[in-house]
């Protein structure tokens, strides 16, 4: 991650690159440089006081005394008031890490009693990382992160050649924090895309293992364009006495910087693309996310405040609203799955069968109704039975082989319509078939699943893992209790199906 030491012990070493650029880049947009390139030249702060930012490896066992812990956090603290943070009602604690190889993480509490409505602090913009400000242009954060760099590789970017600074840096008190977090929510768990080949085996048969060899993929992607950022915002990395990107980072740290940045950052609305998404001292990782929270990040004028939905008590963890986000989506950005998530859905990929001599007709029919010829259907948790009406229209089109039918249902308006009980039975089979496909797909079953989370000795990645394929198969088990229960309202509980030889493709 940004500053934290995951895999290995050099992770953003401050030791400069042996080579440097012997000439500035080729292409270069001049400007004056940005406040917050001349802020770094302050004087360093209170948090400045390690010996080293030279990571420790995964394996060593060091943990730093309670004391020094809550130094750090109070010095963070200190380092935003100093810097601008008005007095705000919030403080810094810690919690332990589930493995004792790794330190405790911080997290943000009230500091007295609050009621709902009441501010608990205001981070002045000056504090603010944004890709604007990282860039000093917003004509060139909008080009860049318009083609083929996110804004999340970009505040990647400007991270890891800030921790190459070291003390030096401005940021260094924040940074030293991400350092500290590596990614880890408020579980104290790191994103999927940071596990072990075989930590990764614990989502065989959910379809958010696929997503997160995606993600990587697109990781890698960018990871390969970020030389542009140096060529075209070459009057802010100048300053940087390193070697461009790609060759004074490899894929593997960039990755774990994306990963920090990913699970921290703040998506932030009603204000221009460049300011998007934002790196906020107080916010997450060291807020918690909640997904049935109102409270979240606003970003005014001057700065970004939180103000809380619900009352705490002194000590309390202060939470957030995360958006509305499926768990498949939380524990790939943040590390966390969330029980109660109104929000969580599975998809279910369908696609009209190529090898249809209707196949065109079909498409046509799909398209007039606002399908594809490949469709995504969404199951919402709790509404898996409107899923279901929802895909019947679809499924029963590409089930159609009679001519007959098929010129009824071009010459129709609107969805098509039933079709021979037969048919419907021949649908309804198919989906029972999918969703028991799909189930057999998990190496364990929904008691097993509670079985070990019941275990309070689980290893952190596997809890959350398990929660995430429990909650995914309650959905599915709720979509074939949905499909069977269709199947009782056929007039005859005996009726064979129909032979569908061309049946709609639905992927496992």
């Amino acid at each position: 991650m940004v500053a934290a030491h995951l895999l290995t012990p050099c992770l953003f070493s401050p030791v400069h690159s042996p080579r440097r650029l012997s000439r500035l880049p080729p292409f270069r947009v001049q400007r004056r440089r940005a406040p917050l390139v001349a802020s770094r030249r302050q004087k360093p702060c209170l948090a400045c006081g390690a010996d080293t930012l030279v990571a420790r490896s995964e394996g060593s066992s060091q943990v730093l005394p309670s004391d020094k812990v809550r130094a750090e956090g109070a010095e963070l603290k200190s380092w935003l008031h100093q810097h601008g943070l008005p007095p705000c009602k919030v403080d810094l604690k810690e919690r332990p890490s589930h493995d004792g190889k790794h330190r405790p993480i911080h997290y943000v509490a009230a500091s007295e009693d609050l009621q709902a409505g009441d501010l608990v602090f205001s981070v002045p913009n000056s504090l603010v990382v944004t890709l604007d400000r990282v860039l000093g242009n917003e004509t060139i954060a909008e080009l860049l992160t318009t083609n083929k760099l996110s804004e999340l590789a970009c505040l990647a970017l400007y991270l890891m050649y800030e921790k190459k600074q070291g003390k030096k840096s401005f940021w260094y008190p924040f940074i030293r924090e991400l350092d500290r977090q590596r990614g880890r929510g408020q579980l104290a768990v790191e994103s999927p895309l940071l596990w072990s080949e075989s930590e990764l085996a614990y989502l065989d048969g959910s379809h958010t293992k696929a997503e997160v060899l995606g993600r990587e993929e697109g990781i890698k992607r960018e990871y390969n364009e970020l030389d542009t950022v140096w060529f075209m915002a070459g009057s802010l990395f100048q300053q940087y006495p390193f070697d461009i990107p790609t060759e004074a980072f490899p894929f593997e740290i960039f990755k774990q910087a994306f990963v920090a940045v990913q699970s921290c950052v703040v998506h932030l609305q009603k204000v221009t693309l460049a300011r998007r998404f934002a790196l906020v001292p107080l916010g997450p990782p060291l807020l918690a996310y909640k997904s049935n929270c109102k409270a979240m990040l606003t970003a005014t004028d001057t700065s970004v405040q939180l103000v809380v939905d619900c009352p705490y008590k002194a000590g309390d963890p202060i939470v957030v609203w995360c958006g509305p986000q499926p768990n498949s989506r939380l524990l790939l950005n943040y590390g966390f799955v969330d029980e109660d998530n109104p929000y969580d859905r599975i998809l279910i990929e369908a696609s009209l069968n190529t090898e249809d001599p209707q196949y065109q007709e079909k498409r046509m029919v799909a398209q007039r109704n606002g399908k594809l010829s490949v469709q995504t259907f969404l199951v919402h948790v709790g509404r898996e039975k409107e899923a279901i009406l929802e895909m019947l229209p679809y499924l029963r089109l590409g089930c159609i082989s009679n001519a007959a039918d098929m010129h009824s249902v071009i010459s129709s308006q609107g969805p098509t319509c039933l079709l021979s009980p037969c048919m419907e039975r021949a649908v309804l089979d198919q989906l029972v078939n999918y969703f028991e496909a799909r189930l057999a797909a998990y190496p364990t079953t929904l008691i097993e699943d509670e079985d070990m989370l019941a275990d309070c000795n689980l290893d952190p990645k596997k809890r959350v893992a398990v929660q995430l394929v429990k909650l995914e198969k309650k959905m599915i088990h709720a979509c074939l209790q949905a499909t069977y229960d269709f199947i009782h309202e056929l007039p005859d509980d005996t009726i064979s199906p129909c032979p569908a030889p061309f049946m709609p493709q639905l992927k496992i």
